[in-house]
């Protein structure tokens, strides 16, 4: 088959990995894969896997926009040029743009849902579903029924997928600081990989801290992300008088060293589609704690693959990190676990092979 993904941007995020993960699998069984975004810091690492990257100015977030239309002027040069069978985007605007593609060329197209939309005016009068919907946890297709009324057997759940060999051993080429160059010390470390976005819930992780710290003090709070949040939790910190056991870090690239620097991953999010990040903090061995929503629940079992605490509940998550961190006994076994769960559940080649199997009914299917 000949793919298009098109896409907002090449930087880090989690449709990025997801994007990263699924074309390089493709590609792997004898797909043509294109990827089409306005660039970004991880442009390199796909040209470097032998992904074909076309730049279009699709950096917008509105889905009435002139780029949208320059976009679909260029790439329906692409797909014809190519033969381009399946266009498969990942965000609203550029669903709106693939929509334009399908109608432009008659060729099929697949939109991945990767999280809860807001039901606003011009997403209902002008939907842009696509062909198919791909979406990334049950919850998000139960969010597409029951919020946007889109029929059943119109979505399919595929579930994100991990490279567990990348989560083997820490990665040399991450050079990144060890515990001390961090100024972490020698005490355990709690961490979070997320946008700092108040869906994330990080305030609440940051109180449950200030508890912790009372009956653990040698422990240390890892933050790793960027956003509009930053200066927010920072003040947060300071008023808490938890500063010195504290550290944020920027968005990085590679997670797997930042990972290796971890004992205990908590996901506190309000709302959370999947949650790459935990899985990648699962494959890396880790006990885990996420907020009792959305797809975290589909990827931890309650004191089997991790421990789940009510959203926005920062005494439950107090609580449950001391637990871990008074017990290694308990935090070895569930990131053991964990592990295996990801990986006989969440693995790439199950993720390419169902998008694979997806592609083909699309194709395949009677107009």
């Amino acid at each position: 088959m000949n793919i298009l993904f098109i896409t907002n941007h090449l930087n880090t995020g989690g449709i990025t990995s997801y994007l990263f993960t699924l074309a390089g699998g493709l590609k792997k069984k004898g797909h043509n894969v294109f990827v089409a975004a306005s660039g970004g810091e991880l442009t390199d690492k796909f040209k470097e896997s032998g992904l074909e990257v076309i730049p279009i100015p699709i950096m917008t977030k509105k889905e009435i926009n002139p780029k949208i239309i320059l976009s679909a002027f260029k790439l329906s040069g692409v797909v014809k040029e190519n033969k381009i069978d399946i266009v498969h985007s990942h965000s609203r605007t550029t669903q709106v743009l693939g929509c334009l593609l399908a109608h432009a060329s008659g060729v099929k197209h697949i939109f991945t849902c990767h999280g809860f939309f807001k039901r606003r005016f011009l997403r209902r009068f002008f939907p842009c579903w696509g062909d198919k919907v791909i979406a990334i946890s049950r919850q998000v297709k139960e969010h597409l029924i029951v919020d946007f009324k889109l029929a059943e057997n119109k979505i399919t759940v595929i579930n994100n997928g991990i490279d567990m060999d990348r989560f083997r051993a820490p990665s040399a080429s991450g050079l990144l600081p060890d515990k001390a160059g961090l100024g972490l010390g020698d005490g355990p470390v709690v961490g979070i990989i997320a946008r700092l976005s108040d869906v994330k819930g990080h305030k609440y992780l940051i109180e449950a801290m200030k508890t912790v710290l009372g009956e653990f003090p040698s422990a240390n709070l890892l933050i790793v992300g960027s956003g509009r949040m930053q200066e927010e939790l920072i003040r947060q910190v300071s008023l808490l008088g938890i500063d010195r056991k504290v550290f944020f870090m920027p968005e990085i690239q590679d997670t797997v060293n930042t990972l290796a620097l971890m004992d205990i991953f908590v996901m506190p999010s309000l709302r959370e589609g999947l949650g790459l990040a935990l899985m990648e903090a699962m494959a890396q061995g880790l006990a885990v704690i996420g907020s009792n929503v959305g797809g975290i629940k589909t990827l931890i079992q309650d004191g089997i693959s991790g421990l789940l605490v009510e959203p926005a509940d920062s005494r439950g998550l107090a609580k449950a990190i001391l637990a871990l961190l008074n017990n290694p006994v308990k935090r070895a076994s569930l990131g053991k676990q964990a592990q295996v769960f990801i990986r006989q559940n969440f693995s790439q080649e199950k993720m390419v092979c169902e998008t694979e199997e997806e592609y083909s009914r699309c194709l395949n299917a009677k107009d």
